[in-house]
C-alpha cells in the first residue's frame, strides 16, 4: 500500500486542530500537534489522542496528565511551532492553577486529563484520558483539510439562491385588490 497516497486520501477529512500538552519530569512543558482527536465517552468522561511514536510529547504522556487544546482560527503559527520537533518556548501558556498538564493561553477551549489507558496504534500511540477539568470559549476552529489550515466559511444556506428561498417572495401573503 502506498502510504503517501493513503495519506492523501485521509486528508479528505476535515479536522480541527489541537495541541496536545503535557509536562516533563522538570515540569517543563512540551507539546505536539494533533488532529487525531476524539471524543469517547461521555460515562466515564474519556477522550482519544494519537500521537506519532517519535515525538517527545508521546512519551510524556505515557502515564501522565495531558491537556487537549483546540485551537482558534488565527493559531496556525502555534500550530506550526508544535508540528515542528523544537524546544519549548514561551508560546502564551496559562496559570496551571491546579490543572492537572499545562495548557496553552487563549485557546477555543481545552481538556484536561488523568491518564485512563494507553494502546498499541502501529507507528502511533493512543491515548485515552479521563476528563477531569474543561472549558470552551467563544470564537472560530482551526481547521485542517487536504494538507492545508482552514477556516469555517461564512455561514450560507444552501437554498439562498434557489427558488424554494423564504426571502425570494414565496412566502410573502398575496395581496388582494
Amino acid at each position: 500500500m502506498d502510504a503517501r497516497q493513503l495519506r492523501n486520501c485521509l486528508g479528505h477529512f476535515a479536522t480541527g486542530v489541537t495541541v496536545v500538552t503535557s509536562a516533563d519530569a522538570d515540569g517543563q512543558p512540551h507539546g505536539a500537534t494533533v488532529n487525531a482527536f476524539s471524543a469517547v465517552s461521555l460515562d466515564p468522561p474519556l477522550v482519544l489522542v494519537s500521537l506519532d511514536r517519535r515525538t517527545t510529547t508521546c512519551r510524556l504522556l505515557d502515564g501522565n496528565p495531558f491537556t487537549v487544546n483546540v485551537l482558534r482560527a488565527h493559531q496556525e503559527d502555534l500550530a506550526m511551532h508544535f508540528a515542528r520537533k523544537e524546544s519549548p518556548r514561551d508560546v502564551g501558556w496559562a496559570p496551571r492553577n491546579g490543572i492537572l498538564a499545562p495548557r496553552l493561553a487563549d485557546v477555543l477551549a481545552y481538556v484536561a486529563c488523568s491518564p485512563w489507558r494507553s494502546y498499541n496504534g502501529g507507528d502511533h500511540a493512543l491515548f485515552l484520558g479521563k476528563v477531569e477539568e474543561y472549558a470552551y470559549f467563544g470564537g472560530e476552529p482551526l481547521l485542517f483539510f487536504r494538507g492545508k489550515f482552514s477556516g469555517i466559511r461564512p455561514e450560507h444556506s444552501p437554498w439562498i439562491d434557489s427558488l424554494d428561498c423564504p426571502e425570494a417572495g414565496w412566502l410573502t401573503p398575496a395581496t388582494t385588490k
